[in-house]
């Protein structure tokens, strides 16, 4: 990446040098496949620049599945020419899944889900990480319980629904009129077309919890829907709103997923033990990585995007 801007601002820059022997704690892996989040067209743009300042040129990308290529000192339970994923993430000092070699974090990385193939493995890290934090560490999921699952076809949601129904929940998802039966499909006991519907006036004000993947107004509407005294939303959006808290007497939080190793390795053990598929929407070469990003923000794909590597 040049700069901030649209698609012209990423090129493949063929010229550049296979990153260094991993130091101390990280490891070096050859991608195979990376996932396209929404977080990394908002980097592209500048939306981000505050919170993460870059310097030009700066690789992108955070997700990814590959091949472990060597070992830096300290760095245990991992052997050259294993199946790994997780992420190499620019902003935690990494060197960026968007290329053919990534030095990354030990402690992000975990070895790949046998049964996913290496793109549907590279599309899971963030979005995985961020349905287990929410579901199982956060609201604490149970058998019984009752969950809306905001934006239920995307990345995040997809897996979601799927999360919740082997926990036993009972799950309502919102979705766009053409995403209904891939919904149903994910597992969701009630679907909401959020077009046509307003689930507020739909659902009964007895949900146990709200998983918010959509912000905005979704989130404010969505207290309606929590049981008083115990309900929970969590969102990967909006902070905390106190008035709405008390108005309707629940809990809200605001989630900052953190994908680490611990969280890779429960989520490959679960995605093996239950057969879960992540969807891959679309993957592009990587020599293509300014359209992917443009179809992750323009088109609301279905699962993930990716990149073939």
């Amino acid at each position: 990446m040049k700069g901030y801007g649209s698609s012209e601002v990423i090129e493949i820059n063929r010229n550049t040098p296979a990153p260094n022997d991993p130091s101390e704690g990280k490891v070096l892996v050859k991608v195979k496949a990376a996932g396209v989040n929404p977080a990394d067209w908002k980097i592209r743009e500048g939306y981000m620049q505050k919170m993460i300042p870059l310097q030009f040129p700066s690789p992108l990308g955070m997700d990814f599945s590959g091949i472990v290529e060597k070992v830096g000192a300290g760095v245990s339970g991992f052997n050259v020419l294993d199946e790994v994923y997780g992420q190499a993430s620019v902003m935690s000092g990494d060197s960026g899944a968007f290329a053919e070699m990534a030095l990354a974090n030990a402690d992000s990385v975990a070895h790949k889900p046998k049964s996913l193939s290496r793109q549907e493995a590279a599309g899971l890290p963030l979005v995985g990480d961020s349905a287990w934090q929410a579901l199982v560490e956060t609201i604490g999921l149970t058998r019984g319980q009752k969950i809306l699952i905001h934006g239920g076809a995307g990345g995040i949601g997809s897996i979601a629904i799927q999360l919740a129904k082997h926990l036993g929940s009972y799950v309502a998802t919102t979705v766009s009129t053409n995403d209904k039966q891939f919904a149903k499909e994910s597992g969701a006991n009630e679907v909401i077309d959020y077009k046509m519907q307003t689930f507020e006036d739909q659902l009964p004000h007895d949900f146990d919890a709200v998983f918010d993947t959509v912000g905005s107004e979704t989130y404010a509407r969505s207290f309606k829907v929590l049981k008083k005294g115990s309900g929970m939303i969590v969102s990967m959006l909006e902070q905390p709103n106190q008035q709405l808290m008390e108005q309707f007497g629940v809990k809200a939080l605001f989630q900052f997923t953190q994908v680490n190793r611990d969280r890779l390795t429960k989520l490959a053990q679960w995605v093996g033990q239950n057969n879960i598929r992540g969807n891959v929407d679309k993957a592009f070469p990587l020599e293509e990585a300014g359209k992917a990003l443009d179809y992750q923000k323009d088109v609301h794909p279905r699962g993930k995007v990716v990149l073939a590597i």
